[in-house]
């Protein structure tokens, strides 16, 4: 096994932590007051080729693996995870399912934009619609429905907690055709937004990731056309599963930067801060926390490359990616929290970034797989 970063691995991972510093830290804590969407930031990702890391050039991306996908994850999520959970929906959900089951039309049409965040000089991102009002967790409870009128389907329904929803200039919307035959009556259709009868609901106001914008969106009597089907007809259950199993990678890595920023900034406040007059580093109890921190994070962050090497390998990723998501988010959740007790008042006020690193971690253990799904995933792969 070789732990080593090749020398293209280190320059992207170095220009994600000179973008996190330069161009996200600057402003965060205003963005995540304001819940004021990133995009300028987002623009500056697609200049750097960050919006399609994992797209084959020819389709506009950058033709990375994963591995470099996850190292800029992390450090983009050190500073602001609401900056990139746009970037790993994009990448993970949108461009992925487009670059692995679309057609060449779809590929052309949406697939290129997607991946270079731009069309004509504009933002163009996408965003994956497969939670509803009753359907989260329990992804073959579909209410939205699709029904084939014979060149096109006729989209009506709900879907919620819908990242890049406002923004968004296309969507990956899962929908049932056929309720007879449960999971194979699902499809996956690509719906632009700005179509007649596509409605963008108020944005949402949440605990954390509060500049990304999560919407409801509704669909009334929208014609979709046959040609904007992902796969065979049916085949949308299967697409959405194979897609989330990636997607769990960025939010896995996602969550791991929170946990390093967290540890990062404990670790550097402890050697400022004083306490019965010495730095606190010198007291027992918060080095002890710190080795804790910095074991744990070490520990996620091989998982996720474990889980990004399979992947680019060709290798079944689906329990690896299971068990870094749910590994590394709940190490998010705790080192966030020992984090603001480390800076103890001072972690209770906003300009020390601690606080909005545990607001923004929860939500880690709940988008893209619940932990009790992972856990679903994962004892079934290994009593498979």
């Amino acid at each position: 096994m070789n732990f080593h970063l090749t020398e293209e691995q280190l320059m992207i991972q170095q220009a994600a932590r000179d973008f996190a510093q330069n161009q996200c830290l600057p402003g965060v804590i205003e963005r995540d007051e304001k819940q004021q969407f990133p995009k300028e930031q987002i623009l500056q990702l697609a200049d750097l080729g960050f919006m399609g890391m994992m797209v084959d050039p020819a389709y506009g991306g950058s033709g990375l693996d994963t591995t470099s996908y996850v190292l800029a994850m992390e450090e983009i999520s050190k500073v602001d995870a609401s900056t990139s959970v746009c970037m790993s929906v994009n990448n993970s959900l949108v461009c992925y399912g487009l670059q692995e089951f679309g057609s060449e039309e779809q590929k052309q049409q949406y697939l290129v934009p997607l991946a270079q965040g731009k069309k004509d000089g504009q933002l163009y991102i996408g965003a994956f619609m497969l939670s509803e009002p009753e359907a989260g967790s329990d992804a073959t409870s579909q209410r939205t429905t699709a029904e084939d009128k014979g060149d096109y389907y006729l989209l009506n329904g709900t879907k919620n907690w819908i990242t890049n929803g406002g923004n968004a200039s296309v969507y990956l919307v899962i929908a049932q055709t056929d309720p007879a035959k449960g999971s194979r009556g699902i499809n996956c259709l690509i719906v632009e937004k700005n179509w007649p009868g596509v409605v963008v609901a108020a944005k949402e106001n949440k605990m954390g990731i509060r500049a990304s914008d999560t919407h409801t969106v509704m669909f009334n009597d929208v014609k979709v056309p046959k040609q904007n089907r992902i796969g065979a007809d049916g085949f949308g259950f299967t697409f959405a599963m194979k897609t989330l199993a990636g997607g769990r990678i960025g939010i896995a890595a996602q969550a791991l930067g929170i946990a390093s920023g967290a540890y990062e900034l404990s670790k550097t406040y402890s050697k400022t801060r004083k306490a019965f007059g010495t730095e606190i580093m010198n007291h027992q109890i918060i080095a002890f926390k710190l080795a804790d921190m910095a074991t744990r994070v070490e520990a996620a962050r091989l998982l996720c490359l474990k889980s990004a090497w399979e992947k680019d390998n060709g290798i079944d990723y689906t329990i690896s990616s299971s068990m870094a998501k749910v590994f590394s988010s709940e190490t998010a959740m705790w080192a966030s929290t020992e984090a603001v007790q480390i800076h103890g008042g001072y972690g209770y006020v906003k300009e020390y970034h601690v606080e909005r690193l545990m607001r923004d971690a929860k939500i880690t253990q709940i988008y893209e797989g619940t932990s009790e799904v992972q856990r679903i995933v994962i004892s079934r792969g290994i009593l498979k």
